[in-house]
C-alpha cells in the first residue's frame, strides 16, 4: 500500500460533502445513464469498460494549452470506466482522472508548484492536494506500482459543476524511499482501499477542475 498515514486531507465538513455523497449516489443508482465502472451506473461491469492509464506517457494529449503529465517507468494509475455514453460526464470523468495523475506527478517530481497540480486542482482541493504532496516530500517518498481507480460515477449539476464518486485499490502500489531506493512491500488490508467524494467545477477555460474533496481509508463500499 502505497499511502502515507492518511490519504489527500479532508478541506471541508463531513456534514457539508455527506449532503453531496447522498445526491451523487441517488442520482446514479438503479440502472440508468450515470458514469462509472459498475452495473448499477448503466455501463456494465468493470471488466466489461475501457481504461485509460498513465505511465510513462502523457496523460492526455496537450490541447487547449493543457500540460502535459507524465510518469516514471514503473508507476502507473489505471482508471476503469471511461466512457458513459454521454460527452459531458465523459469529460468530466476525464479530467478527474488527470486531476489525481497532477498529484502523483508532483510526487514524482518533488514539487508542489507543477503546472498541473494547479490547472487541475483549484480552491480547497488544491490546497489538500499540496499538503497530500508535501507529505511525501517531507518523508523523501515517492511510490511504485499499479494503482486502480474503478467504480466512478459522475452527477451533473447545472453546466458548471459536477459530483464524481470513486475507489481506488493500493494493494499494487508501494512507497518507495528515494534516498535509498527501499520500497516497502506492505501487506493488503482493508486500508488499501480508500472511497472519494469529490466536486469539480467548470472553469473558463472549460477544464473540470477538482475544488473539493474527502476521502475515506478503509471504505467498505470499495473493499473486495
Amino acid at each position: 500500500m502505497r499511502a502515507l498515514s492518511s490519504p489527500v486531507p479532508n478541506p471541508f465538513t463531513a456534514a457539508a460533502f455527506g449532503a453531496m455523497a447522498v445526491a451523487l449516489l441517488a442520482g446514479c443508482g438503479g440502472g440508468g445513464g450515470g458514469g462509472g465502472a459498475d452495473a448499477n451506473a448503466g455501463v456494465g461491469s468493470s471488466e466489461a469498460v475501457p481504461s485509460v492509464s498513465a505511465s510513462p506517457a502523457a496523460s492526455r494529449p496537450t490541447a487547449a494549452g493543457r500540460p502535459e503529465i507524465t510518469f516514471p517507468s514503473g508507476a502507473r494509475n489505471v482508471f476503469e470506466g471511461t466512457k458513459t455514453g454521454d460527452a459531458a460526464k465523459d469529460a468530466v470523468l476525464a479530467d478527474s482522472a488527470l486531476g489525481v495523475n497532477s498529484m502523483d506527478e508532483a510526487i514524482f517530481k518533488q514539487s508542489t508548484g507543477t503546472k498541473a497540480l494547479g490547472f487541475y486542482n483549484a480552491d480547497k482541493a488544491l490546497g489538500a492536494a499540496i499538503t497530500y504532496v508535501q507529505g511525501y516530500i517531507d518523508k523523501g517518498d515517492t511510490w511504485i506500482g499499479e494503482t486502480r481507480y474503478f467504480d466512478r460515477k459522475v452527477t451533473l449539476s447545472g453546466v458548471k459543476d459536477a459530483y464524481v464518486t470513486y475507489c481506488s485499490d493500493e494493494s499494487k502500489s508501494f512507497l518507495k524511499n528515494r534516498k535509498t531506493g527501499k520500497v516497502k512491500n506492505t501487506p493488503t488490508t482493508a486500508a488499501s482501499y480508500v472511497l472519494y467524494h469529490t466536486k469539480l467545477t467548470k472553469n473558463a477555460r472549460g477544464i473540470w477542475q477538482t475544488t473539493g474533496i474527502v476521502s475515506n481509508r478503509g471504505d467498505k463500499t470499495c473493499r473486495p
